[in-house]
């Protein structure tokens, strides 16, 4: 098990400046979240690349921007569209394997899209298959606004997929869906490969952890009973924290749990 940072936490930072300000806090997990097409390219790769070899940093992983076209082209029967958006997402991971990282976080459809379940376990599978020939799994996330913001679509995707099932699980989300988060470990279990991270209290869904009251301690226990030895990212919106030193109290909070119950 791991933990890390996102570097979507720091925006509207451009990535690789938010990567520079996660290196100098210690953070020596750091997904890279790209908020635009050309940060999941050259040159910005191979200046993170560098400062991660340079500060010995992990990059487990790697989330898009470019979600709300999934829509309309990946996920739509246009098969122009569907090619545009594979051959970006085939950069992405290309991308990834100089950086070494797995896993590819896809928000997918969203709500109110007109994709049929089985047309969207086709794309996805189309998906998983290509994220494969470069060593990267392909992980669905819960996101309240997407189709995938239901865990009984999901649940549907973890039979239909099979070996191809794989899971992001954000706290945050499952907080915005209304449901709750132990519903989903134990509803996706050992496919859940991911886990985006807050803490939470009564009136604010998103929080740096320790700042809330949601229980890390039974959370970890729950993902470990399930088989999960994956990352914990820390991942908050920019208004829910004063300073990026949080983002490094955050992540040490989590350690310290994780190391109290030696996971």
């Amino acid at each position: 098990m791991n933990i890390g940072v996102s570097t979507a936490s720091l925006y509207p930072l451009h990535v690789e400046d938010a990567f520079s300000e996660l290196a100098s806090l210690g953070i020596k997990n750091i997904e890279i979240f790209a908020n635009s097409t050309c940060e999941g390219q050259e040159p910005y790769i191979s200046m993170i690349k560098r400062m991660a070899e340079e500060n010995n940093i992990s990059v487990p992983s790697f989330h898009p921007f470019s979600s709300p076209m999934e829509s309309v082209f990946l996920f739509s029967e246009y098969d122009r569209r569907i090619n545009e958006m594979l051959s970006l997402y085939r950069g992405f991971f290309e991308s990834m394997k100089k950086l070494g990282a797995k896993i590819f976080v896809l928000h997918g459809a969203i709500a109110s899209s007109k994709c049929e379940p089985r047309h969207y376990v086709k794309q996805f599978r189309m998906l998983a298959e290509a994220g494969r020939e470069y060593g990267v799994t392909v992980a669905q996330e819960n996101v309240c606004y997407c189709l995938s913001g239901r865990l009984d679509f999901l649940k549907m995707l973890k039979q239909e997929l099979g070996e191809y099932a794989a899971f992001v699980l954000d706290l945050k989300q499952v907080r915005r869906s209304g449901e709750n988060v132990s519903d989903y470990v134990d509803a996706l279990s050992d496919k859940i490969i991911h886990c985006h991270v807050s803490d939470a209290d009564a009136d604010r869904d998103c929080l740096p952890v320790g700042k809330g009251s949601f229980d890390f301690r039974a959370l970890f226990e729950r993902m470990a009973a399930n088989g999960f030895d994956g990352n914990y990212i820390v991942e908050l919106y920019r208004s829910n924290y004063d300073t990026f030193s949080e983002l490094k109290n955050s992540a040490d909070r989590l350690l310290e749990i994780s190391s109290a119950l030696n996971l």
